[in-house]
């Protein structure tokens, strides 16, 4: 049986990195982030829910318009939950769906809110991935274009760093002094032999 593996941490922390990593030695990784946009653009039933709530202005050229979505949810709480009550769902089904599929030892689900969601559960184990609180501000400033003030207001969205880790099974440090590479690796012998037993 293939073991379920969270990987979770905050914005900017460098999930997808160590996914990759993971990734690299041959263990498959779901994006939560990837499924739900691709959920948006494919699952038929999803489209007319946000049709219906959001109008034709939703969809540009047969794809979701995120720029317009982002501009409806940001800073209106109600529309922010709709859009989640209506995606979360879908994702989780369609990873439960793929972890089915999956005959490696493990598999991972990258996501970064798996507290947040209630979702911790169906995992085996967790891993988080951390770093200094300023190096994730200017990662994701870097890799989105946004404001440091954006940056923030989506940090305040998210449980607070030190807890999330608390509450993780392994803890990755990328903080760009430690090496992520023998991190994983001791990691993966660990979650590999527990699947030996």
């Amino acid at each position: 049986m293939t073991l379920r593996i969270g990987l979770t941490g905050g914005i900017g922390s460098g999930k997808s990195t160590v996914a990759k990593v993971f990734e690299t030695m041959g263990i498959p990784v779901y994006y939560a982030d990837d499924a739900a946009r691709r959920i948006m653009n494919e699952d038929e039933q999803v489209r007319q829910q946000i049709v219906a709530y959001f109008g034709p202005s939703a969809y540009k050229n047969n794809q979701l318009d995120r720029q317009y979505i982002g501009s409806q949810v940001f800073n209106n709480k109600e529309k922010l939950e709709f859009m989640n009550s209506l995606v979360h769902p879908a994702t989780i089904k369609d990873a439960e769906q793929w972890m089915h599929k999956q005959t490696t030892p493990y598999a991972i689900k990258e996501a970064a809110i798996i507290f947040e969601s209630g979702t911790q559960d169906q995992y085996d184990y967790i891993i988080g991935v951390s770093a200094p609180t300023p190096l994730r501000i200017l990662r994701a400033m870097k890799r989105d274009g946004s404001s440091r003030d954006q940056v923030l207001a989506r940090m305040n969205k998210q449980i607070q760093e030190v807890i999330k880790m608390r509450l993780c099974d392994f803890v990755i440090y990328n903080d760009e002094q430690q090496a992520i590479i023998p991190q994983v690796i001791k990691i993966h012998n660990a979650l590999v032999l527990e699947t030996q037993e």
